[in-house]
C-alpha cells in the first residue's frame, strides 16, 4: 500500500509514464500457491520496460522510477524475464491468427469459450478476444483474413464493445515460470530422481501448469536474479524509512525459510525437502546491499521527518545529506492558524504552494484564500513558483514540508486537516484491508477466510521463534491432506493479518486444503 502512494505522489511531480510500480507477489517463493496473472503481468510489463523500452509508446517507454516493496527487492526471479516478448498487435498490421493464438498459449493465457477473467483469451471465427493481466477490460480483435481491422476493448459483464483501444493490444505473460521445451525436459528428469515429486512434476513436464509450479524455479531454470541486477547502469537506490524496511525484511526473511522448512518437507512426506529450492528463498537486506555494491549501484536512504537523526546513521560508512526541511505543523481543522502562517510567509518573501487530491478541493481552497484577502492562484500545470502569490495545485502527496533555507513551504489536505483524503482512500483500499480481523475478537472455533488458502479454523494464538526472531501466529486449522490424518494447520504472523476475513456465511463451511485446488475453484 505505502509502494502505490509513493508511485502515485511521484506520478504528481514527475512525468506520470516514467513512474512505474513493481508489486510483489501475494505468496511467498516456498508456498504451493501461484502469484495471481494481474500482478505477474504488472512484474513483467516493469521488466520489459527495462529491458527493451518502445520509445513511440508512453506506456511501454523507458522507466525513470522504479517504486518496489521491500519483498518485490529481496525476492529473486527467474532470470530473463524482461526479454519474454509480450503478444502485440495494432489495427492495420497483418498477423496469422493460429500463430497468434499460440504465441498467447506459450505465454501461459488459458483458452476458453468465454472470456471472463484475465489471463483468458477465446476465439470465434476471425474474432480474437484477449484479457490481459495488466489492463482494465478485454479486447476484441477483429481479423479480415491476416489483416487486423480494428481492435477495441469490451465488458465482461455483457461482451460488448467499448472504445477503441489506440495502443492495440500488448499482452504480456501471465506466468514468470513459462513451460518451454528445457522446463519440461527438466521436470521431466526430476520427476524420474524423485518419485515423490512425480504428481506436481508429471504435470510440468506434460505442460501443465499446476499450482504453486513457480516454487520450483531454481530447480527448473538456468538462473535466478534480483530486481537489482536488471535496473540500467548508473541507475542507484532509495530506501525509504530504512528501519521500517529492516525490520520487515527480517520478518519477511524469517517467514520465508520456516515455509521453506515445512513446505517441501511435507510434499516429501518425510523429514526433509529432496531437492534444493534454496536459490529461490528471500535475500536479507545486508546481501540486497552487497548486491548494489557489486553492481557499483549508489544506496540512499531516506529518514522520516521526526527519525532520530543517529538511529538511521547505522550503515557504517557516515555518509548523511542533512536537508534543511522539516515537517510542518499539524492544523487539524486550525484555518485561522493555517491562514494567519501563510500571510506571514509571503509576508517574508516565501514562496507557498497547497496540493489537494482533487480539482474541486484545489478551487475551494483558492476561494478561502482569496476571502481573506491572500493571493492566490491554482494552477493545473505547476511550473515556476513566485513568492507574490499561493500556488495551489493537484496531485497525490500525502504530506508537505517547510524549509526555512529555501524560503518554500508545501501543505497539503492532510497537514490541514489532520486527515487523510478519503475520496482516495476508498476507491483504492483493498476490501480485505476494510475488514482486517482484530485477533482479540477471535475465538476458538471461529471460521476464517484466507486469501489464498480458503477456508479454515481458528484455533489459538502462539509464540514461536523462528532464528532468534518471537514473534505472534495465528494457528488455523485447514482440512487434512489425507484422509484419517489430523488437519494440517497454517501459522500465519500477526502482520500479516490484511490476508485474512470473518467467515460471514450462515451454514458451517468445509474445510479447504492448503495446497489444494477446490479454494481456487472457489475463488474463481
Amino acid at each position: 500500500r505505502e509502494a502505490e502512494d509513493l508511485a502515485a505522489a511521484l506520478r504528481s511531480l514527475l512525468p506520470e509514464e516514467g513512474v512505474a510500480e513493481y508489486p510483489s507477489w501475494e505468496t511467498l517463493p516456498h508456498e504451493r500457491l501461484s502469484p495471481r496473472s494481474d500482478t505477474v503481468g504488472r512484474r513483467l510489463a516493469v521488466l520489459r520496460r527495462l529491458a527493451h523500452p518502445r520509445p513511440d509508446d508512453p506506456e511501454t517507454g523507458p522507466v525513470s522510477v522504479v517504486v518496489a516493496p521491500v519483498r518485490s527487492v529481496l525476492q529473486p526471479q527467474v532470470k530473463g524475464l524482461g526479454d519474454l516478448e509480450p503478444v502485440s498487435l495494432r489495427t492495420g498490421e497483418s498477423a496469422d491468427l493460429n500463430a497468434v493464438v499460440e504465441a498467447l498459449a506459450a505465454a501461459a493465457y488459458a483458452r476458453v469459450e468465454l472470456v471472463e477473467k484475465r489471463g483468458e483469451f477465446a476465439v470465434r471465427g476471425g474474432i480474437l478476444d484477449v484479457f490481459p493481466p495488466t489492463e482494465e477490460h478485454p479486447l476484441r480483435i477483429e481479423f479480415w483474413g491476416d489483416d487486423i481491422e480494428e481492435i477495441r476493448y469490451f465488458k465482461v459483464a455483457d461482451q460488448r464493445s467499448l472504445e477503441v483501444a489506440e495502443h492495440g493490444l500488448w499482452a504480456p505473460p501471465c506466468r514468470e515460470l513459462l513451460l518451454t521445451e528445457d522446463v519440461r525436459a527438466r521436470a521431466r528428469a526430476l520427476a524420474e530422481r524423485h518419485p515423490e515429486l512425480g504428481e506436481l512434476l508429471g504435470k510440468i513436464a506434460e505442460g501443465i501448469a499446476v499450482e504453486g509450479m513457480e516454487s520450483l524455479a531454481p530447480v527448473l531454470v538456468d538462473d535466478m536474479e534480483l530486481l537489482l541486477d536488471v535496473l540500467p547502469k548508473g541507475a542507484l537506490a532509495v530506501v525509504c524509512d530504512p528501519e521500517r524496511v529492516r525490520t520487515r525484511a527480517s520478518d519477511l526473511v524469517a517467514t520465508s525459510q520456516e515455509f521453506l522448512q515445512a513446505s517441501w518437507a511435507a510434499t516429501a512426506g518425510g523429514g526433509e525437502a529432496p531437492i534444493d529450492v534454496g536459490a529461490a528463498s528471500l535475500w536479507s537486506i545486508a546481501d540486497v546491499r552487497d548486491r548494489a555494491r557489486e553492481l557499483d549501484m549508489m544506496w540512499w536512504s531516506v529518514s522520516p521527518f521526526a527519525a532520530d537523526e543517529s538511529a538511521y546513521d547505522t550503515e557504517g560508512d557516515g555518509d548523511t545529506l542533512k536537508l534543511g526541511m522539516h515537517a510542518p505543523d499539524t492544523y487539524r481543522g486550525d484555518t485561522a492558524k493555517a491562514l494567519a502562517d501563510t500571510k506571514g510567509w509571503l509576508a517574508e518573501g516565501w514562496r507557498t504552494v497547497f496540493v489537494t487530491e482533487g480539482h474541486g478541493p484545489a478551487a475551494r481552497t483558492v476561494e478561502v484564500l482569496g476571502g481573506e484577502g491572500i493571493a492566490a492562484r491554482l494552477d493545473t500545470d505547476l511550473g515556476a513558483v513566485s513568492p507574490s502569490v499561493v500556488h495551489v495545485a493537484c496531485g497525490c502527496i500525502d504530506h508537505g514540508f517547510v524549509d526555512p533555507g529555501l524560503k518554500l513551504a508545501v501543505l497539503t489536505e492532510t497537514d490541514l486537516t489532520g486527515q487523510r483524503t478519503a475520496g482516495r482512500d476508498g476507491a483504492r483500499m483493498p476490501a480485505r484491508r476494510r475488514k482486517t480481523i482484530d485477533p482479540l475478537t477471535l475465538e476458538a472455533g471461529d471460521y476464517i477466510v484466507h486469501e489464498q488458502h480458503g477456508v479454515g479454523r481458528y484455533i489459538e494464538m502462539v509464540q514461536r521463534t523462528v532464528q532468534g526472531a518471537t514473534r505472534e501466529y495465528l494457528v488455523v486449522e485447514y482440512a487434512p491432506a489425507k484422509r484419517g490424518q489430523p488437519g494440517d494447520r497454517l501459522y500465519i504472523p500477526t502482520d500479516q493479518l490484511e490476508q485474512i476475513t470473518k467467515y460471514v456465511g450462515g451454514e458451517a463451511p468445509t474445510l479447504h486444503r492448503l495446497g489444494g485446488a477446490d479454494w481456487t475453484r472457489t475463488k474463481a
